[in-house]
């Protein structure tokens, strides 16, 4: 089924800038404190098949960075939402869930996987400053 839904573009640009904000603020947390990240590393069972953990902490952050200013601009908004579901799903199963289901940032994180993948299903262009049109062959 195929139903179109109405929804308010302020409200879309409103999630859009609040949903940049964790991943801004989680990109500059890797590269300010990178030895604090890198002990978040270690202490997961995963860190044999991850590399250096002070590499991957800091190549972690400038995804997180890029993805969250292009995400709060507007800018690739569906390719910028993939990034980061991209880098938040590693680190979501290494991080946060060897704290337990029942742990609070596992679910914050799920929620974040809600809010991207409606920018990466849906592709709004509310109040972005670039938006990538698909060619529609439909018709074709």
């Amino acid at each position: 089924m195929n139903k179109s839904i109405e929804v308010n573009g302020t409200s879309v640009f409103i999630l859009r800038v609040l949903l940049s904000g964790i991943f801004i603020s989680a990109g500059l947390t890797h590269l300010i404190k990178p030895e604090l990240i890198t002990l978040r590393i270690e202490a997961t069972a995963f860190t044999p098949f991850l590399g250096d953990p002070y590499i991957m902490g800091i190549l972690s952050g400038i995804a997180l960075l890029i993805g969250g200013f292009t995400l709060l601009l507007g800018v690739y908004t569906r390719q910028a939402a993939l990034l980061l579901l991209v880098v938040l799903v590693p680190i979501t199963i290494t991080i946060q869930m060897g704290n337990g289901l029942m742990h609070g940032p596992l679910w914050k994180n799920v929620a974040l996987f809600g809010g991207l993948l409606f920018f990466i299903i849906n592709n709004p262009n509310t109040y972005c400053l670039y938006h990538s049109k698909k060619k529609n062959y439909e018709n074709i």
